[in-house]
């Protein structure tokens, strides 16, 4: 995904603050569309309650499957949601643990769009 902006949110179906914050991942993806790339990581799921989750909030961008919560813990974190905020080469330009607020997800999204294509 390399001169992409990329975010990646890590995620499980039964996590209650992961619910409060995938409508605005969702609407985010739509409204940002090709610019930024979304990326779910579910963790410590099943398959079958993380796609019904991702049917639910209508997420239309990729999200991978980790049942051991493994790229969540190398990522540096203990708990979920987080939010990690790449810029197109690649480089983090914001970690976010625990749940996006719009706001937080909008200055994300800020910091890693080349300057002018902010919203």
């Amino acid at each position: 995904m390399k001169g992409t902006p990329v975010v990646v949110n890590v995620w499980a179906a039964w996590c209650g603050p992961c619910r409060a914050e995938a409508p605005d991942l969702a609407s985010a993806s739509r409204s940002y569309g090709s610019r930024v790339q979304f990326v779910g990581v579910d963790i410590l799921d099943t398959r079958s309650s993380a796609r019904g989750f991702m049917a639910e909030y209508g997420w239309s961008y990729p999200s991978v499957f980790d049942p051991t919560a493994e790229i969540r813990d190398r990522l540096g974190f203990v708990g979920q949601p987080d939010t990690v905020f790449y810029d197109a080469d690649g480089r983090i330009a914001m970690t976010w643990p625990g749940p996006l607020t719009p706001a937080v997800l909008a200055k994300g999204i800020d910091r890693i769009l080349p300057s002018g294509q902010a919203r």
